[in-house]
């Protein structure tokens, strides 16, 4: 395997088609709302945006289950065809005639299925592509393809649908989706047999046991579960990020709204802080990219969590928007190294077996769990205010790190590097 991974033609491979994919995801997304909202009002188009969220969170744990049992490449060949055709089939029904809202929310609920399914493997495979000491640069590079993918779909999008309307949208996004499809066939992956046991993180202490193969589905997720669960470094990792998902996504997505609202920075304002905290985050994927090593990998993350969630803290206390975004950058920076190092600590602990499930839960406290502190962000917001709330998620974050921290295995965790 190539030392570097930026030259690596396998890992490249499986970059570009990854970027392919989101790339169509923010097409679909967008080219989905503008149809739905052509046939019916307000109501209804938020109802066909929103229904895919509800099977992608009720059976993300289930898809750790399906690419450990069938493998993570098999998942995601099988879900980037399944996007493809539905999407091909997608914008020949819009070419020839008005759909009905029901063809959108069924075409929703599909693509909430498979990145049930997708999210899982996407996330077990860079240790079947990469070496252990490559990890923290391809999670680096996998940060910057996200990016590029989710900064480039909606201008993608938005010419298609100028040029062809949504049917052209939709047929440039499934051409996308064969576009991944053909490079991940071209992926080669390594064997699980040919990948070591748990624990290749000094300081990782936990089981190295592997699920039989008579095991039902259901006693492989409680088993994957309990693995987490018992694991040194993996579990207090796991619960730290959630954590910091927990106090993090409302304030970043609902609480900077009504920030802006209340100091009167506008929507320009949301924007100019969203884009800081972006750029921070592409410097941090370069940095993860570039820099050769991290020495002491374990307590770099904590203190990076610690910086962050002062950082996202800070924001409501800033006195000027010029203040904030530079907040915001600082606090982009430091959250993308300390998410790519925790992911990299996760996967280079974990057993090979048990790669899908523990992507899985990760998976699932972002897209599953977190939002469920939107409401109650929005109710606490209108009875105490937008300050004290803020720096309520933020201590919620802050206590991700102390979970870290009181952990010996991740205090002393370091990460091998090629």
């Amino acid at each position: 395997m190539n030392g570097n991974v930026w030259r690596d033609a396998n890992v490249l491979r499986w970059l570009a088609a990854y970027g392919a994919s989101l790339v169509g995801d923010g097409i679909y997304f967008l080219a989905l709302g503008w149809t739905a909202a052509q046939t019916a009002g307000p109501a209804e188009v938020g109802l066909v945006m929103a229904v895919g969220a509800v099977p992608r969170a009720l059976l993300m744990l289930g898809g750790g289950v399906v690419a450990d049992r069938f493998g993570p490449r098999l998942v995601v060949v099988s879900s980037d065809a399944v996007r493809c055709a539905v999407i091909l089939a997608l914008a020949l029904v819009v070419a020839l005639t008005a759909p009905g809202l029901w063809v959108l929310v069924l075409v929703a609920l599909v693509f909430g299925v498979v990145d049930a399914l997708f999210m899982p493997a996407v996330g077990a495979l860079p240790p079947r592509i990469a070496g252990p000491g490559q990890l923290v640069r391809v999670q680096g590079l996998r940060s910057l393809a996200e990016r590029v993918g989710h900064t480039a779909g909606p201008p993608v999008a938005g010419l298609a649908m100028g040029l062809g309307g949504p049917a052209a949208a939709f047929g440039t996004a499934s051409a996308l989706f064969g576009l991944s499809l053909v490079l991940l066939l071209a992926v080669r992956i390594t064997p699980l047999a040919a990948l070591g046991g748990a624990g290749a993180v000094a300081g990782a202490a936990g089981p190295a046991e592997s699920p039989g193969s008579a095991e039902t589905p259901w006693q492989q997720l409680r088993s994957g579960i309990g693995y987490i669960r018992r694991h040194g470094l993996i579990g207090p990792l796991v619960l730290s990020g959630a954590l910091s998902q927990l106090g993090t996504s409302a304030p970043l997505t609902l609480g900077l709204i009504l920030l802006a609202g209340d100091r009167g920075w506008g929507p320009g304002g949301v924007g100019w802080i969203v884009g800081g905290m972006g750029a921070g985050a592409a410097a941090s994927a370069l940095l993860l990219t570039l820099i050769p090593r991290f020495p002491r990998a374990g307590a770099v993350q904590n203190l990076t969590l610690i910086v962050g969630s002062a950082g996202i803290g800070g924001l409501v206390l800033a006195p000027s928007l010029a203040v904030a975004v530079a907040l915001a950058v600082l606090t982009g920076l430091v959250c993308g190294i300390c998410g790519g190092l925790a992911v990299a600590l996760i996967q280079t602990s974990t057993d090979p077996s048990y790669l899908g499930r523990v992507s899985s839960v990760m998976a699932f406290t972002a897209v599953g769990l977190a939002p469920l502190a939107y409401p109650v962000f929005g109710f606490a917001a209108d009875l105490w205010g937008v300050t004290p709330v803020f720096l309520a998620g933020a201590g919620v974050s802050m206590a991700g790190a102390v979970v870290g921290t009181s952990a010996p295995a991740v205090r002393r965790a370091e990460l091998a590097f090629a």
